[in-house]
């Protein structure tokens, strides 16, 4: 064992050869709307990422639609003013920038796009340089012939058509842009490909292959695994490179720390490319987590050879207030906030991830099923991936098997989501053809899809071809689909689609498939759900009392822009309510039903409905639910037992839940204490009638592990939930101040959501609404060192509270 000195690109530069350099085109675009028609207009100066439609205006004009949504079971067309989440993402943009080549290049040059919404088009000194068809993929461009050094002019092209997604998809540059340039020779980005392919009696098996491109005479290669510390634990000493420049080599590693969502160790594997003198001319690492995966008959899913059940959430990719615009501080406090529900994977639905997303789950610990399509051949919805899938559903599936196969937390492909073609011979061919596509590029994983018409895929011979049979919904089909397929298993691909909105609940309860209400929200007390889907209860029955359910992906973790079911027809309803959280990403009262269920390492105690009413719920009978991992529970009205009840498996809605149903409501206290097992008390809860409202109260979520700090990057961010409260910090539940934000110093206002489905305000303005007493402010740090401040202010009660972050300088935090 020893300490490895990462020299590698030392030497290129000592040498005076050319270095691999990694540029991220953030600063300088300058970006133009419908440029064929505002020709004239001043271009905004941007950075990238970024989202043109965010900032609205909400209006349903955009993207009206009138279609059956054939997947609801809808026989008729209508009107579906929200279904893409009704902010001005259609249309065309362009956005240019230059980029500099070094003096006396001679290397190779590419550009290399995460994804890019939609249809891209690139240009560099106004020659083309290629496109992509698909927003969602990552795609490469060799730009060596049309690059010149100094000054180089890069141009992009994007064109977003009407009637092309069921969702919100953004729009623009909203994922991150690269310049790689390397030496002729170098090691080609996407052939690095490390993989375990056994662990037995303390030793890892870890196979790496590699492509050299531009192979020299007397070329050598050399690898380096380094464990987290820095210390190398295995290598493979300089080998001659072949005229073909394929590469394979095999590293054993000795009592290997495994990668897992409990314990996500990751290692850097560094290869080095050098000349025939023995100087290097390539560098290039990857992070590698040593772990296995099965799915089999015998042992279900399994993880480093344990078997466990998936416990993941489906996620859209936007991210609320910020769009589509990819940012890792976002993206790093979904996952935390996932995580500690208890989640231990997602499923990236219905797309192609991106590799920041990728990379922070590979180091949180968030297994990912990664997906690929919505559709094949048979269009959802008019202008969707259809129009692209005969020419380019082979090339996309290549992009993301390659340019992810290295992450750890992804355990699964899927090829896609609910397909119309299901029912088909064609159907079952192209997912022959797709899922060995999958195989022949990372033999290491299994593949499965999401399928809604399951009768049909089996008698069609769908369903049998799928290496993991993946079922959305229908779960009174379950038992008869795992007695026909023969697999030993299914997975619950898409499961619940329970409705609810944060804060709100209705009374009578009254579970339903049918719930709608006139303020265009859904019951907290979560007992609404669709006709085609189910409540949380109903899936964990089949994952907990049968083992060859082998888990599920909710849907989903988080409200997400458009498609606003059971809202469809109403305006102005513009985002889900399908969500765990919130589009603000603020817990609905079902994170703790999930939470007592999944999070196995803490208990969960959470009591609902609030307990602040007005005078005309005096005395009416306002049900109680307290969702806890405890079996048995005690309620007291102002110290008056409610009774002493223990979960009832024989019920549907009591297997999991403690329910006082015929509670009468008196202002003052609700207090639930809790008992184990054995009867013995473990925990209470408390909540109380509200006074008059007093202060607002700022709650600050950064990155930093709950430091009031950012990096002076200009792209980290801080998420400051605003709550409206009486005196004694009690939440007024039914608040809807307007506040106002201002953000002074070393940051800036980056963007507020309240939660509310049926708000038109825009998240791009520093005033906004509370909704049932909160909202959530973003602020973005800049790139000078020192301190900002957010003073957030309501006129209406002459209140008003600071909070002071530093940046750049966590000593100050």
């Amino acid at each position: 064992m020893k300490k490895t000195l990462l020299l590698g690109l030392a030497m290129v530069a000592a040498s005076g050869m050319a270095q691999r350099t990694e540029t991220l085109l953030r600063e300088g675009w300058s970006f133009l709307r419908n440029p064929m028609t505002n020709a004239d207009m001043t271009p905004e100066v941007v950075e990238v990422p970024h989202d043109w439609a965010i900032a609205g205006p909400f209006d349903k004009k955009w993207d009206l639609q009138v279609v059956r949504i054939e997947q609801n079971g809808e026989k008729e067309a209508t009107e579906k003013s929200g279904r893409s989440g009704s902010l001005p993402w259609i249309g065309s943009g362009a956005y240019s920038r230059t980029f500099t080549i070094p003096e006396g290049f001679r290397g190779h040059a590419e550009l290399q796009f995460d994804g890019a919404m939609s249809e891209p088009t690139v240009y560099v000194n106004d020659q083309l340089a290629g496109n992509w068809a698909y927003g969602y993929n990552a795609f490469r461009l060799d730009i060596t012939s049309l690059v010149k050094p100094g000054e180089n002019r890069l141009r992009v092209t994007l064109q977003n058509r009407e009637e092309s997604s069921r969702w919100y998809p953004g729009a623009g540059l909203y994922r991150p842009v690269r310049l790689v340039l390397t030496p002729t020779m170098h090691i080609d980005d996407w052939s690095l490909f490390a993989r375990t392919v056994g662990i037995d009696k303390g030793q890892a098996n870890v196979q790496v292959d590699l492509q050299v491109v531009s192979v020299q005479p007397e070329s050598r290669y050399a690898l380096s695994l380094v464990d987290a510390e820095g210390t190398e634990v295995a290598a493979v000493k300089p080998t001659l490179v072949g005229t073909e420049g394929r590469l394979h080599a095999s590293l054993k590693v000795r009592e290997p720390h495994l990668w897992s969502p409990e314990s996500p160790y990751l290692y850097k594997l560094i290869a080095r490319l050098m000349d025939g003198q023995g100087k290097i001319v390539d560098e290039m690492g990857t992070n590698v987590g040593i772990r296995t995966v099965r799915v089999s008959r015998e042992g279900g899913f399994q993880l480093n050879g344990q078997t466990r059940k998936l416990k993941g959430v489906c996620l859209h990719h936007d991210l609320g207030p910020l769009g589509a615009a990819v940012n890792s501080a976002a993206l790093i406090r979904q996952i935390k906030i996932m995580k500690d529900m208890g989640c231990d994977a997602i499923r990236t639905s219905h797309n192609m991830p991106s590799r920041w997303q990728m990379e922070i789950c590979d180091s949180l610990g968030m297994m990912v099923m990664a997906e690929s399509f919505d559709m094949w051949v048979y269009p959802k919805c008019k202008n969707g991936y259809a129009r692209f899938f005969h020419e380019w559903a082979d090339r996309d599936i290549t992009n993301l098997v390659l340019s992810n196969r290295n992450h750890p937390s992804i355990v699964m492909w899927s090829i896609g989501n609910e397909i119309p073609e299901q029912w088909s011979e064609e159907g079952r061919q192209i997912a022959i053809r797709l899922q060995g596509l999958c195989h022949g590029l990372d033999p290491t994983r299994p593949v499965t899809q999401g399928m809604d018409r399951i009768d049909q895929a089996m008698n069609s011979g769908f369903a049998q071809v799928m290496e993991v049979p993946g079922m959305n919904y229908r779960l009174h089909r379950y038992q008869a689909a795992y007695d026909r397929l023969q697999h030993g298993f299914l997975l619950g691909s898409e499961t619940a689609s329970t409705v609810s909105s944060r804060s709100v609940y209705y009374f009578p309860v009254t579970p339903t498939d049918k719930g709608k209400h006139p303020d265009g929200q859904c019951s907290g007390y979560d007992v609404e759900w669709c006709s085609w889907s189910n409540l949380p209860d109903d899936d964990w029955r089949w994952q907990d009392d049968k083992p060859w359910v082998i888990g599920e992906f909710v849907w989903t973790g988080f409200d997400y822009l458009g498609e606003p079911t059971p809202y469809d027809e109403y305006w102005p309803s513009r985002s889900s309510y399908f969500g765990i959280c919130d589009l603000a990403g603020l817990p609905k009262d079902r994170y703790y039903l999930y939470r007592s269920h999944w999070n196995t390492r803490e208990h969960t105690i959470h009591l609902l409905p609030h307990w602040t009413w007005g005078k005309e719920r005096r005395g009416q009978v306002t049900p109680v639910y307290c969702y806890t991992d405890y079996p048995t529970g005690e309620l007291f009205v102002n110290g008056k037992s409610q009774g002493r009840i223990t979960k009832n498996p024989a019920e549907r809605l009591d297997r999991y839940r403690l329910r006082w149903n015929e509670v009468k409501y008196e202002p003052g206290e609700l207090r639930v204490v809790v008992y184990d097992a054995d009867g013995k008390q473990a925990g209470e809860q408390v909540l109380r009638t509200a006074d008059k409202p007093a202060q607002l109260k700022l709650d600050v979520w950064t990155q930093h592990d709950g430091a009031f700090y950012l990096q002076a990057d200009g792209d980290d961010l801080a998420f400051v939930t605003v709550s409206l409260t009486d005196k004694k910090g009690t939440l007024i539940p039914d608040a809807d101040d307007q506040l106002i934000f201002e953000v002074t110093g070393n940051g800036r206002f980056e963007g507020v959501c309240n939660g509310d489905a049926t708000s038109l305000e825009s998240f791009k303005q520093p005033t906004m609404r509370l909704f049932k007493g909160q909202l959530v402010v973003v602020v973005r740090s800049t790139r000078q060192t020192g301190s900002l401040t957010l003073r957030v202010s309501d006129a209406r009660r002459k209140l008003s509270k600071t909070v002071t972050l530093s940046v750049g300088n966590p000593a100050n935090s």
